[in-house]
């Protein structure tokens, strides 16, 4: 039977092969192939949608926004002489890691059959060959140590080989593994509550560090590990891909450009709906728990600083429910949204914070809130940034950004919608040429193009696939472009997009939105004592 992909090829095929098509509608078939929902459509579908397209580019033009739809990035070469081989220490090894470790360029030989029939096994090697080695694993979990060290020793590589080039050694602290002169650098993929202490130890013995989101826990632990960090020689990357995506590079085009005009209004959302988004993860789909005990967890070294309690299975698993380990719903996904906005609009730290909500959907033992929202205000920017989140409901809305000429919806994609009243446009709105009940421009980075958001292919770009991103022409993994950032500022110089002084940012814009979540009142920061107030 055919598959769905052969059966797309097919339909393409019969739809529009032929002699009797001129050869205009060859050569712009050609220039679409690239384009998998085409095959779908008939030829009158396509004329309807070529020409809706042609008239958004000619309000493109009219507009002189030419420029700033054109993909220009691409990817240079950060590949060094062996010489220049980094050896890489992981400290922990849950499914993060895994992930981080693809980025790297290693994956599970169990993981090979599995992404060779989703079509993502191209995807990993076509990625550029980073010039690394996992040369050490850290997890207080046998298990998970011990799928790092199948991953380093024996897995596949981007470049097609497979195992290990040079020793690979399991630490069974991460102490040790920082006293070892061998590691370069570490990526740090622990519950939130360890990474302040690690990178700050991490720092002093000269590693250079990439660190998973939050990066600190605690108010205290942030100024600790930001001087630790700014008072030494090291490259050091917080873990927030997304803004690799060329999405967000052409965001940043369009907001310096001033195409949406004053902004005034930033709304971002997180919605969840299921058990294990929130943070429910100590079981499987049966119900059966999973593995994991004092026998092959290192239940005192995983607790660090915190206080002393018995094992626990649902604790160990779901951290993040607790605030003895973690932030929850700010720590680990308004971070990701900070990000996302402050790399387009640098809006820094906020003057004052408000946070409400509450436990009102998972009835469970945990601490943190499943519904909150924060209001970040920016007096000196005329700005107020707004984050809502839920637990308990999967409706996707945007990352928006409200100007006023126009705004602009932010994700897999992004949308431009003019504004009724917008000075800027009065004209060209007044005339018809701009429809303000819609989107007008939509930049999709499969495609590089500005697309007429009614057509067909409307759904299959604005999908929030924000794991990847295409440039020159090849599906990247927006992870592997994070480490292939940070790696090449180690060994060229440079700052890293998530810099320390980025993480610093984004570390008192999430502590100050817990503060006051936790007190129940209105806080403030105060840039001269370095202070929340």
């Amino acid at each position: 039977m055919a598959t769905n992909k052969e059966h797309r090829k097919k339909s393409s095929s019969k739809n529009f092969q032929s002699g009797s098509v001129n050869q205009g509608r060859r050569t712009m078939l050609k220039a679409l192939a690239g384009l998998p929902v085409l095959g779908a459509l008939s030829y009158g579908t396509f004329k309807s949608w070529t020409y809706e397209s042609s008239k958004k580019r000619n309000v493109i033009k009219e507009l002189g926004f030419e420029e700033l739809f054109k993909p220009t990035a691409t990817i240079s070469t950060s590949r060094g002489s062996n010489s220049n081989k980094l050896r890489i220490g992981f400290i922990g090894f849950g499914d993060r890691a895994n992930q981080l470790a693809s980025g790297l360029g290693f994956i599970h030989e169990a993981t090979v059959e599995g992404l060779q029939e989703r079509g993502r096994l191209e995807h990993f090697l076509a990625q550029e060959d980073l010039n690394v080695e996992m040369a050490g694993i850290c997890d207080v979990f046998d298990l998970h140590a011990t799928k790092g060290m199948e991953i380093a020793m024996n897995g596949l590589r981007v470049n097609g080989d497979k195992g290990a080039k040079y020793d690979v050694k399991r630490y069974r602290t991460y102490q040790e593994m920082l006293d070892d002169k061998n590691i370069d650098a570490v990526i740090i993929a622990t519950p939130e509550h360890l990474h302040a202490q690690m990178t700050i130890d991490a720092v002093h013995a000269g590693k250079h560090v990439y660190c998973e989101k939050s990066f600190t826990r605690t108010e205290q632990e942030l100024y600790d590990a930001y001087d630790a960090v700014k008072n030494s020689n090291i490259v050091f990357q917080l873990g927030h891909q997304v803004t690799q995506n060329l999405v967000y590079q052409q965001a940043k085009d369009i907001i310096d450009n001033n195409i949406l005009g004053k902004i005034s209004v930033i709304e971002t959302t997180t919605n969840r709906n299921y058990a294990g988004g929130a943070w429910i993860r100590h079981v499987d789909a049966q119900g059966t728990p999973k593995p994991g005990d004092e026998k092959t967890i290192d239940w005192k070294q995983w607790l660090g600083s915190r206080p002393y309690v018995p094992f626990s299975i649902d604790r160990y698993y779901n951290w993040t429910k607790f605030f003895d380990y973690s932030t929850g719903l700010l720590g680990q996904l308004f971070t990701h949204e900070f990000d996302a906005i402050n790399q387009v609009l640098n809006i820094g730290i906020p003057k004052s914070v408000v946070s409400s909500g509450g436990i009102y959907y998972w009835k469970d033992n945990r601490d943190i809130p499943d519904v909150l929202h924060s209001v970040f205000e920016y007096p000196h920017k005329d700005l107020t940034l707004f984050y809502s989140a839920s637990l308990a409901s999967s409706r996707q809305r945007p990352r928006l950004i409200m100007g006023h000429d126009a705004s602009m919806e932010l994700g897999g994609s992004l949308k431009i919608t003019f504004d009724y009243n917008s000075t800027r446009y009065k004209k060209q709105i007044e005339e018809g040429i701009l429809d303000t009940n819609q989107p007008m421009i939509t930049v999709s980075p499969g495609s590089g193009a500005v697309d007429a958001t009614s057509s067909a292919t409307e759904k299959y770009y604005t999908s929030r696939g924000l794991t990847s991103t295409f440039v020159d022409g090849r599906h990247i993994d927006v992870t592997h472009l994070h480490i292939k950032d940070w790696l090449d500022c180690i060994r060229n110089g440079g700052t890293p997009q998530v810099s320390i002084d980025k993480a610093f940012e984004e570390g008192v814009a999430v502590m100050m939105a817990h503060k006051s979540y936790v007190e129940q009142r209105r806080v403030e920061w105060d840039p001269v004592k370095r202070k929340i107030i």
